[in-house]
């Protein structure tokens, strides 16, 4: 008998109705939920095995059962109508079923809800290249780039086309046509559906994640035959962010790969989340990198160091660093002093420029 008698869905609302993000699920605790980045306990019955396997395993069916048992770790989406849509990890943890739900908000923010900084809006209409949105896992990247992939559909008339792990956030055609793939239901990998999207006829390409070397090359590719292709990567700066595309591949490629980033990159966006003070709630701090003739030189000489100093100073190209954005937050009193410098590149600068503030 089940100490929990709620269904899956009961759960899920009470998750959208606190705000929260994620909800926790693990034998030996009653069910979590992180509200604006901090994990707060229900004050639900703890979870024993039989508990967590009947609520999850309602919304699996018998395929989805029989790959879990297998592989004991399972990705897919969850929605429930008029409410939300749900990202879902079920995975096992010291014998038992464990799972994270993540809300994905049916309605889609716009670059502008987000304070994306404009010139987001620009690289969107751009015919081709390679733009990386970059940051922690639960930075916020997914939800930058919906309402990129959003504003390029209201705005250009292309065919946009998406491979995720799962779909999070669902499109509907406005001025585009929005084809939206979903790993291990509609295609077997990133790099498989990127070998063969060329025949699809796409004009936007979005990757979820680039996560190997055979991925990270397809996408280069179809970025350098004219293509524009959106893709993530957890990394947290934009010289970190190269430094990784290239060392995944063997030595003898990497000269290769500086040429062709060199060409291809358009931009990296990277972005983390802070705890807002105006309102409940967290907003996203952003470093911007457009590749200028400048940047593209640095690329092609493995001097990836040397961008920061490019991004301090290319405001007229739409750039900031991650602290002049920080600084601005503080200004505009969006948040705490002590949460931007916690998040900082440099402190010891970070502390200098806010002294002029006051």
């Amino acid at each position: 008998m089940t100490t929990i008698s709620m269904h899956i869905d009961d759960l899920l609302r009470m998750l959208v109705e606190r705000e929260g993000s994620d909800l926790h699920m693990r034998v030996g605790e009653p069910p979590v939920i992180r509200i604006h980045g901090d994990l707060i306990r229900t004050d639900l019955p703890v979870l024993k095995p039989q508990d967590v396997e009947d609520i999850l395993f309602s919304i699996l069916n018998e395929e989805r059962k029989q790959k879990f048992r297998e592989n004991m770790e399972l990705d897919l989406s969850y929605e429930i109508k008029g409410l939300s849509r749900f990202r879902v990890n079920v995975f096992r943890q010291r014998g038992s079923v464990g799972a994270v739900l993540r809300a994905i908000p049916i309605k889609i923010k716009t670059i502008d809800d987000l304070m994306l900084p404009p010139v987001t809006k620009d690289i969107c209409m751009r015919p081709r290249g390679l733009v990386l949105v970059t940051g922690p896992t639960g930075s916020g990247k997914s939800t930058s780039l919906a309402a990129m992939v959003d504003h390029i559909n209201r705005n250009r008339r292309c065919h946009i086309l998406t491979i995720e792990d799962p779909i999070e956030f669902l499109h509907t055609d406005r001025m585009s046509e929005i084809n939206q793939r979903e790993i291990g239901m509609d295609t077997h990998s990133f790099a498989y559906a990127l070998k063969h999207c060329m025949r699809q006829n796409p004009d936007v390409i979005l990757v979820g994640e680039m996560r190997d070397l055979e991925t990270i090359s397809l996408a280069i590719t179809a970025a350098e035959t004219g293509h524009l292709v959106f893709a993530t990567l957890h990394t947290t700066d934009a010289p970190q962010t190269i430094d990784r595309v290239v060392d995944v591949f063997p030595p003898e490629q990497q000269e290769q790969i500086r040429t062709q980033l060199s060409v291809t990159l358009l931009s990296i966006i990277s972005q983390t989340l802070l705890p807002r003070m105006d309102m409940p709630g967290r907003v996203a701090a952003f470093e911007i990198m457009v590749a200028t003739s400048a940047i593209r030189s640095l690329i092609r000489e493995g001097k990836t160091h040397q961008i920061y100093t490019d991004i301090q100073t290319g405001g007229e190209f739409g750039m900031q660093s991650l602290d002049m954005c920080l600084i601005d937050l503080v200004r505009r009193r969006l948040v705490s002093y002590e949460q931007a410098l916690a998040k900082s590149s440099n402190p010891r600068e970070f502390q200098q420029r806010a002294s002029r503030l006051s």
